[in-house]
């Protein structure tokens, strides 16, 4: 029984030596590289005139809410100045109703984000698309097992520092941008 469990402890302690030097080795071979989509999204020419197309949709739907609000509000002055020679059923039935109003426009506002949003996703989608397939042909020239975001969507770093030799091997974000042809 003792020299089974001596030539079991061999054998797990042989087949753990085995996967550490295979983690090992996998490990050599594995590159990782990061870009930062955002800054090549903001760089692309083609951003120029999404962001013009995104500022007339919102204007247009600023315009069209403040259009509302004023409607609003006049309803709300008039309601005011007769609000002492009214009736009370009138009263309620006139608050009412400016409270279904207010809740109108509130689903106006909402309406026009959603809309804005995806009208942002339909413009700048394809310039998204464009980007991935630039990294992944960047990332395939390169070798690359995986590439990471440098930042959330929300701006925040994820990469918080690089030393300036894996920078040089390992950031992508301008052979990305050459991919693209973005400096030809």
């Amino acid at each position: 029984m003792r020299i089974f469990s001596i030539a079991l402890i061999f054998i797990l302690t042989l087949g753990f030596s085995q996967s550490q030097q295979a983690v090992a080795q996998s490990s050599n071979e594995l590159k990782i590289g990061y870009v930062n989509p955002q800054s090549i999204l903001a760089n692309m020419p083609e951003m120029r005139a999404v962001q013009q197309r995104l500022q007339n949709f919102t204007a247009r739907k600023q315009q069209e809410l403040t259009t509302l609000e004023q409607q609003f509000q006049s309803q709300v002055a008039e309601y005011q100045q007769k609000i002492g020679v009214i009736s009370q059923d009138a009263q309620q039935q006139e608050e009412a109703r400016l409270g279904q109003l207010q809740q109108e426009l509130i689903q106006a506002q909402e309406t026009a984000e959603q809309e804005l949003a995806q009208r942002r996703d339909e413009l700048v989608g394809p310039l998204l698309e464009q980007i991935g397939a630039a990294i992944e042909a960047v990332a395939n020239k390169q070798g690359l097992s995986y590439v990471l975001n440098t930042t959330t969507s929300a701006g925040d770093m994820i990469i918080l520092y690089a030393s300036e030799d894996f920078r040089s091997k390992f950031d992508i974000t301008q052979s990305v941008m050459e991919e693209l042809g973005m400096f030809n």
